[in-house]
């Protein structure tokens, strides 16, 4: 699905924005941290503070599962610009064996999950269905 350089990239960020929209297509923009794996995105409902009420990111896979990831790079040499957009359908991680594969590659790449009980939590997984990109994606460093 992703090109060699777009997967690469994609890689590379420490974090994404995740849009989803509601029923009534209310669009909705979060930041999160990710991983890629087997062809597929994963990212996690941490243990950082939250509302006490159901995440609305949540509440809007469940009425619309079409959401959008951007990864993208800002640098002031205009020329190393780039980004990645991800379109596909996002679902909760329900299978056991899925989450804690994962759950080992999130924590891998993050050490703040180490400490973090995220098997207690939702997993989103994202299929990718279609993917752009613009600009210097394989200026990787």
């Amino acid at each position: 699905m992703l090109s060699q350089e777009q997967e690469a990239f994609v890689r590379a960020q420490r974090v994404a924005h995740l849009a989803t929209a509601d029923a009534d297509s209310r669009p909705f923009v979060i930041p999160v941290c990710f991983v890629y794996t087997n062809g597929l995105l994963y990212t996690p409902v941490d243990e950082k503070p939250k509302s006490g009420r159901r995440l609305r990111r949540l509440r809007n896979i469940e009425e619309n599962p079409q959401v959008a990831l951007v990864f993208d790079r800002y640098e002031d040499d205009w020329e190393r610009l780039a980004w990645v957009l991800l379109r596909g359908k996002a679902s909760l991680v329900t299978d056991a064996g899925e989450k804690a594969l994962a759950l080992a590659a999130l924590r891998r790449k993050y050490e703040q999950y180490r400490a973090m009980a995220l098997e207690e939590r939702p997993l989103i997984r994202i299929e990718p269905e279609r993917a752009a990109s613009w600009g210097a994606v394989s200026g990787q460093d």
